[in-house]
């Protein structure tokens, strides 16, 4: 059987009749109880304890009692959710010792264990082991970061301006900046840095873009822009959420705002708290 969390049941009880709009067990006009499934068909209910002292808050301790029967009354009280009546079983192994906090997911970790402070960010899954070799006219030029920025390192700076600026009325860049531009509009990675902020791992999604296209990038119009920026505005709209706050109407939040210089962008702009 299961581990049961029965130590966080008196205050999960509580969390759950104030997310319900009701009033503690036993405090007058409060529930007679909560009820906790603890298999098929069995169940306990958490009821006050004239006997206890309450805590220091005024909150009134609680008891375990059997539930009555199917019949009288029971269907009327509220149910400890399903999560709160067991033990997560990332706790489990934490105590056992089988893995540290460290390696939680980030969300997780931040949940059972607030105050261990923010995971290290994992490895990027593309490590800079060298410049990125690229077929180029004939030639085979590379890539690589120059003051956190990629660049084209067999072009000197001249022959860039030029052809950016011939790419502009031709559109048909050197094969070196179409792969940089490919690059920071969508990289190849990007189903990995979209799985990454999907789960939360903001870290770890920064780090593949800061590994890829180094820190001092600037993103450009594109998948990788948005994803981005859809993060921050998803992470504004739960603090905004948490603190009572209206959600943000559509297209209000973030750092892009409609008509803005491309290229303004930087991937730690994105304010993901």
């Amino acid at each position: 059987m299961r581990p049961c969390a029965a130590d966080r049941w008196a205050d999960e009880a509580d969390l759950l009749l104030r997310a319900e709009g009701r009033t503690p067990v036993g405090t007058g006009t409060g529930a007679r109880g909560v009820v906790v499934r603890i298999g098929a068909g069995r169940w306990l209910v958490l009821e006050p304890d004239p006997e206890a002292v309450a805590d220091g808050d005024g909150a009134p301790a609680l008891r375990i009692g059997a539930a009555p029967a199917r019949g009288d009354g029971l269907s009327a009280l509220p149910v400890l959710p399903d999560a709160a009546t067991w033990v997560p079983p990332d706790l489990e192994l934490v105590r056992a010792g089988a893995i540290g906090a460290g390696r939680l997911h980030p969300l997780v970790a931040s949940a059972l264990f607030p105050d261990h402070g923010p995971a290290l960010p994992p490895p990027p899954t593309a490590p800079t082991a060298g410049p990125r070799v690229v077929d180029c006219r004939g030639a085979r030029h590379r890539l690589g970061l120059v003051e956190g920025v990629l660049a084209a390192l067999d072009h000197d700076p001249a022959e860039i301006r030029r052809e950016e600026l011939l790419a502009a009325l031709t559109g048909t860049p050197l094969p070196c900046l179409q792969v940089i531009d490919e690059a920071h509009r969508r990289p190849e990675c990007l189903p990995d840095i979209r799985e990454r902020l999907d789960h939360g791992d903001t870290a770890g999604a920064l780090a593949v873009v800061e590994n890829l296209l180094g820190p001092g990038a600037r993103l450009r119009a594109g998948a990788l822009r948005d994803e981005l920026e859809a993060a921050a505005e998803r992470r504004i709209a739960h603090g905004m959420f948490r603190a009572g706050l209206d959600e943000p109407a559509a297209g209000r939040v973030g750092p892009h705002r409609e008509g803005a210089r491309e290229g303004r962008f930087r991937p730690r702009q994105a304010t993901f708290g």
